[in-house]
């Protein structure tokens, strides 16, 4: 009887091994979003640097995975699919990316890297995730408050939040990805375009002024919102472009 039982316990164990190499090696599908290449032929060219700061996010976005929701107080992950990297980290890679690409700035570069900025952006990932409750395909929604901040007194000098949401062609994760990335790059044209309009071109200096009527009246952040459901209306929340 001990015998049956020890043999039926290494079994047991030997299932429960294989269950987890299976799991281990189970495929798992990545995708990424692209930066913006594209800006307004007006966009002011700056002189100055700018560090991008990882955008803050909660710990349901500070992952790999790609987040949806079921229900407006629930959260969830798509299975066998991932970012290449944490979303967090990914979304800061291309708002540098977009920058660059203006052609219109100095320098920018990752906070991480020590650059002697002139400017901070301190971007807030607030929304990144595929909403399932306005019906299917799902809307993905993306929402970054951003401040930007002057060096070295650190003083906020921008507050802004942009959003966008963007419902996907079908309820297959390719077309939830491409939602991410129009709803995503929607939303980065505009944050850039915002940074370098807010300062003045040329660097701020010791005895540049602070403005504080401007910088810290709250009736002057920016807040644009495109193609969100308004309450439990989601009916003109615009497709993925084909």
């Amino acid at each position: 009887m001990i015998f049956r039982l020890a043999a039926c316990a290494a079994a047991a164990v030997l299932l429960a091994g294989c269950q987890l190499i299976d799991a281990a090696t189970e495929q798992t599908d990545l995708y990424t979003v692209s930066p913006k290449s594209t800006f307004a032929s007006d966009l002011p060219a700056v002189f100055w640097q700018l560090a991008v700061e990882v955008p803050a996010a909660g710990a349901n976005l500070n992952t790999g995975r790609i987040a949806l929701s079921m229900t407006p107080t629930s959260s969830d992950y798509y299975a066998k699919a991932a970012w290449t990297d944490r979303a967090p980290l990914m979304v800061q890679t291309r708002i540098v990316d977009s920058f660059e690409n203006t052609r219109k700035i100095v320098a920018v570069a990752r906070e991480s890297i020590g650059l002697r900025a002139n400017y901070v952006l301190q971007p807030d990932l607030r929304n990144f995730e595929a909403l399932y409750y306005y019906g299917q395909p799902p809307i993905v929604r993306v929402r970054i408050i951003a401040k930007l901040v002057r060096m070295p007194d650190r003083q906020i000098i921008g507050v802004a939040s942009f959003e966008r949401c963007v419902r996907a062609r079908a309820d297959k994760i390719p077309k939830v990805v491409e939602a991410f990335d129009q709803a995503l790059g929607s939303v980065i044209k505009r944050l850039v375009s915002w940074t370098l309009s807010t300062p003045p071109p040329r660097p701020p200096t010791e005895s540049s002024s602070y403005n504080i009527e401007r910088f810290r009246n709250p009736a002057n952040a920016v807040v644009e919102s495109e193609g969100c459901p308004v309450g439990n209306d989601a009916s003109m929340v615009p497709y993925t472009d084909e």
